[in-house]
Protein backbone atom coordinates (compact mmCIF):
# COMPACT_ATOMS: atom_id res chain seq x y z
CA UNK A 1 0.00 0.00 0.00
CA UNK A 2 1.52 3.45 -1.05
CA UNK A 3 2.25 5.88 1.53
CA UNK A 4 0.07 9.13 1.34
CA UNK A 5 0.93 11.93 2.34
CA UNK A 6 -0.50 12.85 5.39
CA UNK A 7 1.50 9.44 6.55
CA UNK A 8 4.87 10.72 5.20
CA UNK A 9 4.80 13.62 7.15
CA UNK A 10 4.41 11.93 10.20
CA UNK A 11 7.31 9.72 9.44
CA UNK A 12 9.39 13.24 8.61
CA UNK A 13 7.98 15.02 11.75
CA UNK A 14 8.61 12.10 14.31
CA UNK A 15 12.23 12.11 12.56
CA UNK A 16 12.83 15.45 13.17
CA UNK A 17 11.28 15.23 16.12
CA UNK A 18 13.97 12.73 17.66
CA UNK A 19 16.88 14.69 15.96
CA UNK A 20 15.93 17.89 17.81
CA UNK A 21 15.21 16.08 21.45
CA UNK A 22 18.32 13.98 21.03
CA UNK A 23 20.54 16.84 20.14
CA UNK A 24 18.95 19.18 22.63
CA UNK A 25 19.15 16.91 25.74
CA UNK A 26 22.51 15.91 24.72
CA UNK A 27 23.61 19.60 24.07
CA UNK A 28 21.63 20.90 27.03
CA UNK A 29 22.73 17.72 29.72
CA UNK A 30 25.18 20.00 32.00
CA UNK A 31 22.67 23.29 31.93
CA UNK A 32 19.85 21.30 32.84
CA UNK A 33 21.50 19.31 35.65
CA UNK A 34 22.90 22.91 36.97
CA UNK A 35 19.06 24.11 36.75
CA UNK A 36 17.77 20.89 38.81
CA UNK A 37 20.59 21.48 41.44
CA UNK A 38 19.51 25.05 41.47
CA UNK A 39 15.73 24.09 41.55
CA UNK A 40 16.58 21.91 44.49
CA UNK A 41 18.46 24.13 46.51
CA UNK A 42 15.82 26.85 46.21
CA UNK A 43 12.80 25.70 45.92
CA UNK A 44 12.97 22.20 47.44
CA UNK A 45 12.16 18.57 46.25
CA UNK A 46 10.41 17.39 44.28
CA UNK A 47 12.57 19.14 40.94
CA UNK A 48 10.52 17.39 38.38
CA UNK A 49 6.68 18.51 37.99
CA UNK A 50 4.26 16.07 36.60
CA UNK A 51 0.92 15.98 35.27
CA UNK A 52 -1.21 14.47 33.44
CA UNK A 53 -2.36 15.88 30.25
CA UNK A 54 -3.80 14.88 27.00
CA UNK A 55 -1.98 13.62 23.75
CA UNK A 56 -2.26 11.70 20.51
CA UNK A 57 -5.79 10.99 20.10
CA UNK A 58 -6.42 12.49 24.02
CA UNK A 59 -4.83 9.79 25.56
CA UNK A 60 -3.63 10.54 28.82
CA UNK A 61 0.26 10.71 29.73
CA UNK A 62 2.44 12.78 32.91
CA UNK A 63 3.84 15.67 31.35
CA UNK A 64 7.32 16.57 32.99
CA UNK A 65 8.50 20.37 33.68
CA UNK A 66 11.14 21.87 36.19
CA UNK A 67 9.30 22.77 39.28
CA UNK A 68 8.18 26.31 39.55
CA UNK A 69 6.25 26.83 42.37
CA UNK A 70 6.40 25.79 46.13
CA UNK A 71 3.57 23.40 47.63
CA UNK A 72 2.61 26.04 50.08
CA UNK A 73 -1.04 26.09 51.57
CA UNK A 74 -3.31 27.40 53.42
CA UNK A 75 -5.06 26.23 56.79
CA UNK A 76 -7.50 23.77 55.47
CA UNK A 77 -5.01 21.78 53.49
CA UNK A 78 -5.98 23.88 50.44
CA UNK A 79 -2.79 24.94 47.97
CA UNK A 80 -2.77 28.84 47.70
CA UNK A 81 -3.69 30.73 44.75
CA UNK A 82 -0.57 30.42 41.93
CA UNK A 83 0.74 33.62 42.73
CA UNK A 84 0.99 33.33 45.94
CA UNK A 85 3.01 29.96 45.57
CA UNK A 86 4.72 31.14 42.67
CA UNK A 87 9.05 31.79 43.51
CA UNK A 88 11.27 34.54 42.10
CA UNK A 89 13.08 31.79 40.43
CA UNK A 90 10.09 29.94 39.05
CA UNK A 91 9.02 33.03 37.45
CA UNK A 92 12.12 33.19 35.53
CA UNK A 93 12.12 29.73 34.49
CA UNK A 94 8.41 30.24 32.93
CA UNK A 95 9.36 34.04 31.47
CA UNK A 96 12.31 32.25 29.96
CA UNK A 97 10.68 29.21 29.06
CA UNK A 98 13.25 26.69 30.74
CA UNK A 99 10.63 24.98 32.62
CA UNK A 100 9.49 23.12 29.43
CA UNK A 101 12.67 21.35 28.64
CA UNK A 102 12.75 18.32 30.13
CA UNK A 103 10.12 17.96 28.13
CA UNK A 104 12.12 16.86 25.55
CA UNK A 105 12.07 13.47 27.32
CA UNK A 106 8.28 13.56 26.34
CA UNK A 107 9.77 13.75 22.98
CA UNK A 108 12.03 11.07 23.11
CA UNK A 109 9.29 9.17 24.17
CA UNK A 110 7.00 9.95 21.72
CA UNK A 111 4.01 11.47 24.24
CA UNK A 112 4.92 14.65 22.30
CA UNK A 113 6.41 16.67 19.45
CA UNK A 114 8.98 19.45 19.14
CA UNK A 115 5.97 21.22 17.59
CA UNK A 116 2.34 20.91 17.78
CA UNK A 117 -0.57 21.85 20.14
CA UNK A 118 0.66 22.78 23.96
CA UNK A 119 -1.04 19.90 25.59
CA UNK A 120 -3.87 20.13 28.30
CA UNK A 121 -5.44 18.86 31.15
CA UNK A 122 -7.60 15.96 30.68
CA UNK A 123 -10.29 18.12 33.02
CA UNK A 124 -11.31 20.23 29.47
CA UNK A 125 -11.94 17.54 27.04
CA UNK A 126 -15.90 17.47 27.72
CA UNK A 127 -16.40 21.05 26.53
CA UNK A 128 -13.93 21.17 23.45
CA UNK A 129 -16.35 21.48 20.28
CA UNK A 130 -15.84 18.91 17.97
CA UNK A 131 -13.44 21.30 15.73
CA UNK A 132 -11.63 22.09 19.02
CA UNK A 133 -11.61 18.54 20.01
CA UNK A 134 -9.55 18.04 16.52
CA UNK A 135 -6.35 19.74 18.07
CA UNK A 136 -6.13 15.84 19.66
CA UNK A 137 -5.71 14.51 15.82
CA UNK A 138 -1.82 15.25 16.07
CA UNK A 139 1.24 14.91 19.00
CA UNK A 140 1.19 17.75 21.46
CA UNK A 141 3.83 20.40 21.07
CA UNK A 142 6.89 22.12 22.86
CA UNK A 143 5.87 24.92 21.30
CA UNK A 144 3.19 25.39 18.33
CA UNK A 145 1.27 28.20 16.27
CA UNK A 146 -0.55 29.55 19.31
CA UNK A 147 2.69 30.31 21.37
CA UNK A 148 4.30 32.42 18.35
CA UNK A 149 0.85 34.33 18.50
CA UNK A 150 0.54 36.03 21.82
CA UNK A 151 1.45 32.58 24.27
CA UNK A 152 -0.82 33.18 27.27
CA UNK A 153 -2.03 36.58 26.53
CA UNK A 154 -4.32 35.57 23.91
CA UNK A 155 -7.95 34.42 24.51
CA UNK A 156 -8.77 30.20 24.23
CA UNK A 157 -11.00 31.27 21.34
CA UNK A 158 -7.85 32.37 19.57
CA UNK A 159 -5.94 29.80 21.23
CA UNK A 160 -7.62 26.87 19.71
CA UNK A 161 -8.60 28.41 16.77
CA UNK A 162 -4.96 28.40 16.32
CA UNK A 163 -4.08 24.94 17.21
CA UNK A 164 -6.63 23.91 14.51
CA UNK A 165 -5.41 25.62 12.00
CA UNK A 166 -2.04 24.04 12.59
CA UNK A 167 -3.75 20.80 12.00
CA UNK A 168 -4.87 21.38 8.89
CA UNK A 169 -1.50 23.49 7.71
CA UNK A 170 0.64 20.73 9.01
CA UNK A 171 3.86 20.40 7.25
CA UNK A 172 7.75 19.86 8.12
CA UNK A 173 8.75 23.35 6.76
CA UNK A 174 6.04 25.06 8.94
CA UNK A 175 7.21 23.40 12.37
CA UNK A 176 10.69 24.96 11.24
CA UNK A 177 9.42 28.57 11.05
CA UNK A 178 7.33 27.86 14.23
CA UNK A 179 11.00 26.64 16.01
CA UNK A 180 12.32 29.80 14.41
CA UNK A 181 9.80 31.88 15.67
CA UNK A 182 9.58 31.00 19.34
CA UNK A 183 13.13 31.73 19.76
CA UNK A 184 12.12 35.16 19.13
CA UNK A 185 9.06 35.36 21.37
CA UNK A 186 11.18 33.38 24.48
CA UNK A 187 13.59 36.06 24.38
CA UNK A 188 11.41 38.73 23.96
CA UNK A 189 9.20 37.12 26.68
CA UNK A 190 5.79 38.10 25.17
CA UNK A 191 2.80 36.89 26.40
CA UNK A 192 3.84 35.33 29.55
CA UNK A 193 0.80 35.79 31.03
CA UNK A 194 -2.74 36.67 31.09
CA UNK A 195 -4.16 39.55 32.78
CA UNK A 196 -4.32 38.67 35.87
CA UNK A 197 -2.67 35.51 36.12
CA UNK A 198 0.45 33.43 36.25
CA UNK A 199 -0.13 31.74 33.27
CA UNK A 200 -4.12 31.62 31.89
CA UNK A 201 -7.40 31.09 33.39
CA UNK A 202 -8.84 27.11 33.16
CA UNK A 203 -10.16 26.83 29.79
CA UNK A 204 -13.49 24.52 31.83
CA UNK A 205 -14.25 27.83 34.06
CA UNK A 206 -14.53 30.30 30.54
CA UNK A 207 -16.43 27.97 28.80
CA UNK A 208 -18.73 28.11 32.36
CA UNK A 209 -18.97 31.70 31.93
CA UNK A 210 -19.84 32.47 28.71
CA UNK A 211 -16.34 33.84 28.45
CA UNK A 212 -15.13 31.07 25.42
CA UNK A 213 -16.39 28.92 22.77
CA UNK A 214 -17.20 25.52 23.49
CA UNK A 215 -19.90 23.21 24.74
CA UNK A 216 -20.99 22.97 28.16
CA UNK A 217 -21.56 18.57 29.00
CA UNK A 218 -24.13 19.71 31.47
CA UNK A 219 -26.43 21.66 29.71
CA UNK A 220 -25.78 18.90 27.04
CA UNK A 221 -27.31 16.29 29.14
CA UNK A 222 -30.17 17.85 29.59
Amino acid sequence: MPITGAESISVWKRIFDLLVAGLGLLVLAVPLLLLALLIWALIGRPVFFRQCRLGLDAKPFNVIKFRTMRDARCENGHLLPDAERMTVLGRFLRATSLDELPELWNILRGDMSVVGPRPLLPEYLPYYSENQARRHSVRPGLTGLAQVNGRNAQTWDKRLELDTLYVDSLSLWLDIQILFRTVRSVVSRDGISADGHETMPRFDDQVRSGKAKGRDPVEREQ
